[in-house]
């Protein structure tokens, strides 16, 4: 396999590239028109996920419209807990929930991991097709949310803001909730492999809500399951590294554990400076971030500021990606996500000298 573009493969193991890469999280979304009339085709965002032409589509919206270095799976973190038959449904306006959550030992007891193979051949069947359509173009990246995050989402129902229902759980009856995250675990290292047999060439974890946990309990309760997936995962396929990287929102505090998980590279909201990151960890593991998404609202001028601000603070040398702290906002406006390319590519190179 001969990639056309290999920087981000490159950045992810800290070799020389000719400038800083790029991807952005939830490149593949609604502030696109083009995505916005293919969902509508598709009739509903799982009808769009299960769609494998329609996925395929969707994924490459944005590498047509920007210059950008990865292709990004299109699909949700949720397909997992879906495929258990919890009745995963999207409310407009509020987001992902389910109709049966699972919020005590009998109802997790009752659980089975599902078979990839068969329940979410689907996601498999777009990474192949996906593949097939870059042509060695850029590489695409594989995802999973992590144990802990879809066990948010399972035990409280849908989004939460104080997360009480999995909360409570893991304080009264922590045994139940270990045995969730650790069926949760070797199902998203199953399925994490499959996309990579089936073509991802690289993988990222979502430990979205990692960040509301104290520091014991998110050693315990999702640091400790996402370093069992990275150790059984396939680390080389059709003779090339297969890199992983570990995203946890508000995670700056646990930075120098998740380095030692066994990741290739951190991902990083934008609640830290990339010059600290990489004075704590930038040794050991390549960076990725952190862009506030909100700086796309800004005018061009700022975004440039702001672009050259996150080069200067990583500063010289190699191991970094650039990427948005976190998704994109569907009201972004698409033409200053080329505003921000265009500075990231005239202004980066000479960090790579």
């Amino acid at each position: 396999m001969t990639l056309k573009n290999d920087r981000f493969l490159r950045a992810l193991t800290r070799q020389a590239v000719d400038r800083t890469p790029v991807w952005m999280m939830r490149q593949a979304g609604r502030y696109l028109p083009e995505y916005r009339e293919t969902r509508a085709q598709a009739g509903d965002f799982m009808s769009l996920c299960r769609n494998t032409q329609l996925a395929c589509e969707v994924t490459l919206q944005p590498l047509r419209r920007y210059a950008l270095d990865a292709a990004i799976l299109f699909s949700d973190i949720l397909t997992i807990p879906d495929a258990m038959g919890l009745g995963l449904h999207f409310v407009p306006g509020e987001g992902p929930h389910f109709s049966h959550p699972v919020r005590d030992r009998e109802a997790i007891a009752k659980l089975a991991k599902p078979d990839v193979k068969r329940d979410l051949r689907y996601v498999t069947d777009a990474v192949s097709v996906i593949r097939r359509e870059l042509n060695d173009s850029v590489p695409l990246i594989g995802f999973s949310g992590s144990p802990w995050t879809l066990a948010t989402y399972m035990v409280e129902g849908g989004p939460s803001k104080d997360f009480r229902h999995i909360k409570a759980l893991m304080y009264s009856d922590p045994e139940a909730l270990h045995a969730l995250l650790a069926l949760l675990a070797d199902a998203v290292t199953e399925y994490l492999n499959a996309q990579i047999l089936a073509g991802a060439q690289a993988v990222q974890i979502f430990d979205t809500w990692g960040g509301v946990l104290t520091t014991p309990a998110y050693s315990a309760f999702s640091l400790d399951y996402m370093q069992r997936i990275v150790s059984g995962l396939i680390r080389e396929h059709d003779g090339r590294q297969v890199p992983v990287i570990l995203f946890t929102k508000q995670g700056g505090q646990w930075l120098e554990s998740i380095a030692d998980s066994g990741c290739d590279a951190v991902g990083l909201d934008w609640g830290i400076e990339l010059g600290n990151a990489r004075a704590r960890i930038g040794e050991r593991v390549a960076l990725q971030g952190n862009l506030d998404p909100n700086v796309l609202f800004g005018s061009a001028d700022t975004i440039r500021q702001e672009v050259a601000r996150t080069l200067e603070s990583f500063g010289q040398g190699e191991g970094h990606i650039f990427n948005l702290g976190h998704g994109i906002s569907q009201y972004t406006p698409a033409d200053n996500v080329n505003i921000m390319l265009n500075a990231l590519h005239e202004l980066s190179p000479r960090y790579h000298l």
